[in-house]
């Protein structure tokens, strides 16, 4: 990454959420990324043992697609909170236009 890459990077909110995450949303979001956490591993020892391509395929894209169920999560409670908290202050603007660069980030994979 080049420096004009890391200033473009930069987002709103580098700090915290503009609305925090309740304990709730935190506990669901970390309990997901766990159970995707242990699929990885279980693609791990699939390629440990030589295991046929289609089902380490199948499995790739079983935890491709449980990411992006994240992603799409996250992204929606954050154009839901933060980006609607901001409008109501006046910052709407500059947070729409920072999720719409997120959103063509995430779908650019």
């Amino acid at each position: 990454m080049t420096g004009n890459e890391n200033q473009d990077s930069k987002m709103v909110q580098d700090e915290a959420p503009v609305v925090p995450r309740t304990n709730n949303e935190k506990e669901q979001m970390l309990n997901r990324l766990k159970r995707i956490e242990g699929q990885v591993r279980g693609l791990q020892k699939m390629i440990e043992e030589d295991r046929y391509c289609v089902d380490v395929l199948v499995q790739i894209s079983a935890v491709s697609a449980a990411l992006n169920k994240v992603g799409y999560s996250m992204m929606e409670r954050h154009a839901r909170m933060c980006v609607h908290q901001a409008a109501k202050q006046g910052d709407g603007e500059e947070y729409m236009d920072e999720l719409m660069k997120v959103v063509q980030q995430f779908t650019k994979s």
